[in-house]
């Protein structure tokens, strides 16, 4: 009996711990080269439900130039937050033809949504301030093969 308690105990301790790549950054999605203005974007694609989870989870560190796009099935209402997120970002909700919708600040390790103000298949997450520091807000446009356009 003592060994069966024990066996099951080392199986309750020991097997979460066998998914703890969760709680990694994943750093090796596909990439797309984006362009805002003269400006080229480095964006891994989180294109699954469970990229799209991760996201930019657990990354203590993001080049300027680099930033996820979280891709979705069709156009929704898309809500962000940033539990697990160890980096301030904005969130560019981005209609289907590279347009911007809005942009959002995000304060990490909290859960406060942000949204997008209507329905979007994409979300670009940057560095905070990496739109504003260049001028981009909503309205402007994106290019790349996403939106139909070469950057």
């Amino acid at each position: 009996m003592n060994r069966l308690v024990l066996r099951l105990s080392f199986l309750f301790f020991a097997l979460p711990g066998l998914g703890w790549s969760q709680e990694s950054p994943q750093l090796h999605l596909p990439r797309v080269t984006l362009s805002a203005g003269m400006h080229l974007i480095q964006a891994q694609v989180a294109a699954t439900n469970e990229q799209r989870a991760t996201g930019l989870m657990f990354r203590k560190e993001m080049p300027t130039s680099e930033g996820m796009l979280f891709v979705f099935e069709q156009p929704s209402s898309q809500c962000f937050w940033m539990k697990n997120t160890l980096l301030p970002l904005t969130a560019a909700f981005v209609a289907d033809d590279g347009t911007i919708v809005n942009l959002a600040d995000m304060k990490p390790q909290t859960t406060n949504s942000h949204c997008s103000a209507k329905p979007v298949r994409y979300v670009l997450e940057m560095n905070q301030g990496w739109f504003a520091k260049r001028g981009i807000k909503a309205g402007s446009k994106l290019g790349g093969q996403p939106f139909g356009r070469r950057p």
